[in-house]
């Protein structure tokens, strides 16, 4: 079992019948609903949304409830991946494409539960580049406007074309190489017009699952 998956496990036991749930995007929520699914195959009966088309599918394909966002309200717990998580659970999210999505969800959860390997757990956030989701029109004019707050910013790519997230917008990745102080840099990129919103996740999450290559499990609380 990798780190990944471990960390995914140990997260999904906080889940309980009856509950509404949120499904994370990427490489680690995707074994974290491999469980869910297997659970709901034993008889766990849970409803849940999901953050991304890709983990939609892969839901329904496990038998788990889809309900539509206007039908379940407020979530009970939401269990994703991340980028990037310091010592005061400030997350970087975004690596998926999913991030306004994710953002959006996690929102509206009573307790969110990020699981990452050690690699992800880091003293200074700014290594991964931070994703911002960036509105198509006049596209390039937002693009300056981010490399003005000190990043070397770049559109993701995708075959050769630029990456379109389920909404229809363009990623940029900005490489700060250090953040500092997120508090400020997500206030300040929020306010460039043609920003939907960027993957500095403050104050969101309850609870990080780190799994280590010791087969050691840390769990920090907020």
């Amino acid at each position: 079992m990798n780190l990944k998956q471990k960390a995914a496990e140990k997260a999904v036991e906080a889940i309980q019948d009856g509950m509404k749930v949120g499904l994370g995007t990427g490489s680690t929520a995707y074994w974290a609903i491999q469980k869910i699914g297997e659970r709901v195959a034993q008889g766990l009966h849970i409803q849940a949304v999901a953050t991304s088309q890709a983990s939609e599918d892969q839901a329904r394909e496990l038998g788990i409830p889809i309900i539509p966002f206007d039908q379940i309200g407020r979530l009970d717990v939401t269990i994703d991946g991340a980028d990037e998580v310091n010592e005061q659970l400030v997350l970087v999210k975004g690596g998926g494409g999913a991030l306004l999505r994710e953002k959006i969800v996690e929102s509206n959860t009573d307790r969110l539960i990020i699981i990452v390997d050690e690699s992800k757990d880091v003293k200074v956030l700014g290594a991964f580049p931070l994703p911002v989701e960036v509105v198509p029109f006049a596209s390039e004019w937002t693009l300056e406007a981010l490399r003005q707050t000190g990043c070397k910013a770049e559109w993701r790519m995708k075959d050769g074309e630029r990456f379109l997230t389920d909404n229809g917008n363009y990623i940029a990745d900005c490489r700060y190489g250090t953040i500092e102080n997120p508090q400020e840099l997500e206030i300040r990129l929020n306010q460039i017009p043609g920003v939907v919103d960027n993957g500095l996740f403050i104050n969101m999450a309850d609870q990080v699952i780190i799994a280590r290559a010791n087969g050691q499990i840390d769990v920090r609380n907020k």
